[in-house]
């Protein structure tokens, strides 16, 4: 994405120096491939110079893509070559060549995500790979950008209540509540609205596993070829729409029967928060609030009624909302760019290490005011951050944001490491290097502690003045020789103004948060 040159850092494809300009407008896109659909968003992003970071202070869309349903070849991958024809003729209606592009966001959900489609789709974008932030996006992390892209989590703010974002696409719906501007909780369900699926003429051309383990209990005779009658057709929809609200519903969760534990793909929710307010994203929202009549062979029109029935009748202590985002909640927006340096109590070890590109950041809910910090709760905190954006198991290097507050005693500095080893044990174990962030003038110190006290094992990058926040991307430069300095430029997804959780401008999830 950048080169470092003189301690300045600047864009690859247009060699401007983010350092020297108060205002840089740059052209984004950002792709979403999943399981059911894809689409892609152009935007116009204005961005200012704040302090010593920029911020979005205007963002224009260029071109919303027709919606695709996701094409397979016979062998059940994602047919990349029709993929690529659609994504160029969708460049051409937005009147954008690639080399205008400057940055951009790819997610791929669902099927997208293994490694053999991903590695088909990545090839369509290689010529882009600097330019773009790739997200792998499981359930969890699916989850979040739906509540953050549909404007769920900012609508928790403006409301000043507790909100659920259910996203109902293709093959999943998953489940966020939302409080204060922030995903508290959530889950997903094996229920979706092409699980089941039907060719021209009605005759059931594709079935999910989970399709047959409702149609089983729904007692309906589900296979390819046949025509699934409108009885059973009823029968199969008003079950899994039953599943969905006894997912959602506080109340009927706290009863879930074998069955509907089985279909989660995640631990079922701890409801710590109830919800008042509802809104739906995905494609099935597209019907439940009247913005798409026509059908695509699949379920979704069938199981938006019967979820919103059973919503109004069952579920009276919540308000149904229409969100400011439906089925592109997951890519409103593509990349943003900011620029921070780190200050010189940094600590980089082995300095070859650096640079480093892309990382995702996790921010854990740490309270480190206490004078008796506890290595377990701490560690417990670092598991939850990774557990929401799929990075549990180890395979990617994170840059995790702290937020120091105390002194920076020996018994409180070894406790906090200590819990960050723990935390961070997986990829620790596949000798990935830790990357630690904080706000405070003390990440020298933290480094040290990491390598010369606990022995972590693996490289250790300790950085401080600098703001990070979760859905956000960081670059770390190359150690800056005048100074001891480190140049860190972040990357996060853009969210409308209307997502802004109460903020004005287009500041979302980006460096000043």
């Amino acid at each position: 994405m950048s080169d470092s040159a003189g301690g300045r850092i600047f864009f690859s494809n247009i060699k401007r120096s983010l350092e020297a300009e108060d205002e840089i407008v740059l052209i984004s896109v950002g792709v979403d491939i999943g399981s059911s659909t894809s689409h892609l968003v152009f935007s116009r992003l204005v961005m200012e110079r704040l302090d010593n970071r920029y911020i979005v202070s205007e963002r224009t869309v260029l071109h919303e893509s027709d919606v695709l349903l996701t094409p397979y070849a016979e062998n059940q991958t994602i047919d990349a070559e029709r993929l690529g024809r659609f994504i160029e003729l969708q460049y051409e209606a937005a009147g954008i060549t690639s080399a205008k592009i400057d940055t951009g966001a790819l997610i791929l959900t669902g099927v997208a995500v293994r490694r053999s489609n991903a590695r088909l789709i990545g090839e369509l974008f290689a010529k882009d790979a600097g330019k773009f932030v790739s997200v792998s996006a499981g359930d969890a992390l699916e989850t979040t950008l739906a509540a953050f892209g549909s404007g769920a989590a900012a609508l928790s703010i403006r409301s000043a209540q507790s909100v659920m974002n259910i996203d109902m696409g293709g093959g999943t719906t998953k489940f966020a509540i939302c409080h204060q501007g922030q995903v508290v909780d959530f889950t997903a369900l094996d229920v979706g609205a092409r699980i089941v699926s039907f060719d021209a003429h009605g005759r059931v051309d594709r079935i999910e596993e989970a399709a047959k383990v409702l149609a089983r209990e729904a007692q309906v005779t589900l296979e390819l070829g046949l025509h699934l009658g409108a009885d059973d057709r009823l029968k199969l929809v008003q079950l899994m729409a039953q599943r969905v609200l006894q997912v959602a519903n506080p109340q009927s969760s706290m009863a879930m029967s074998k069955d509907v534990l089985d279909l989660l793909r995640l631990d079922a929710m701890e409801y710590r928060y109830t919800p008042t307010l509802l809104t739906f994203s995905g494609g099935v929202a597209e019907y439940i609030y009247g913005r798409q009549e026509s059908s695509f062979n699949d379920l979704g029109p069938d199981l938006a009624r019967e979820v919103k029935r059973l919503v109004l009748e069952q579920w009276q202590s919540v308000q149904l909302r229409e969100p400011a985002q439906g089925i592109r909640a997951t890519v409103v927006g593509a990349s943003q760019y900011t620029v921070q340096v780190s200050g010189s109590t940094i600590f980089v070890e082995p300095k070859e290490t650096l640079p480093l590109r892309n990382i995702p950041v996790i921010a854990p809910a740490l309270d480190l005011s206490a004078e008796q910090l506890v290595p377990d709760a701490i560690a417990q905190a670092i598991r939850k951050s990774l557990r929401r954006i799929d990075l549990h198991e180890g395979d990617t290097v994170v840059a995790m944001f702290y937020q120091w507050s105390g002194s920076a005693s020996y018994a409180r500095l070894d406790a906090f490491c200590q819990g960050i080893q723990m935390g961070l044990d997986a990829m620790i174990a596949k000798g990935k290097p830790v990357v630690l962030v904080g706000e405070a003038d003390c990440a020298g110190l933290i480094g040290i502690h990491c390598q010369e006290e606990r022995h972590f094992g693996v490289p250790v990058i300790s950085v401080d003045g600098v703001t990070l926040t979760e859905l956000n991307f960081v670059d770390i430069g190359e150690m800056l020789e005048t100074s001891g300095a480190v140049p860190v430029v972040i990357k996060s997804l853009v969210f409308p103004v209307s997502n802004g959780l109460g903020k004005s401008g287009f500041l979302i999830e980006s460096a000043s948060n």
